[in-house]
């Protein structure tokens, strides 16, 4: 049997050729930030996808992976924000980069910023 995607409705092929429509007819209420909501929804609308059919995709995805279908980690430690940081403080960690990168312990930054994609979802 194939699954495939018609205006909105799921249509299950099955294998004697015979099309049949799955029934819609669960609700799903759940509250979420209204700038959540509204910066998603602007998504899935240039896409042409609304929101009902992104949240059956995300159920189907749950059901498939038999969990969520991403990884949910808490980084080790967060990066330092410098503008929190007083001009000493500041300054010893231009220190600690610099003796890294004296001592070697460096890397591209190709490699770099795929590291930090990777460790904080971006």
């Amino acid at each position: 049997m194939r699954t495939l995607f018609y205006n909105k409705y799921e249509l299950k092929l099955l294998v004697k050729g015979e099309f049949y429509m799955a029934t819609k007819s669960a609700n799903l209420y759940a509250r979420i930030e209204p700038n959540v909501k509204e910066e998603a929804e602007t998504i899935l609308s240039t896409l042409g996808i609304p929101a009902s059919g992104a949240i059956n995709m995300f159920y189907k995805q749950i059901i498939l992976h038999r969990g969520l279908p991403f990884e949910l980690k808490i980084p080790n430690s967060m990066p330092v924000d410098i503008n929190t940081l007083s001009e000493e403080e500041f300054n010893n960690e231009l220190e600690k980069g610099y003796a890294d990168m004296q001592a070697g312990r460096t890397k591209n930054v190709n490699t770099a910023f795929a590291e930090i994609r990777k460790d904080y979802g971006l």
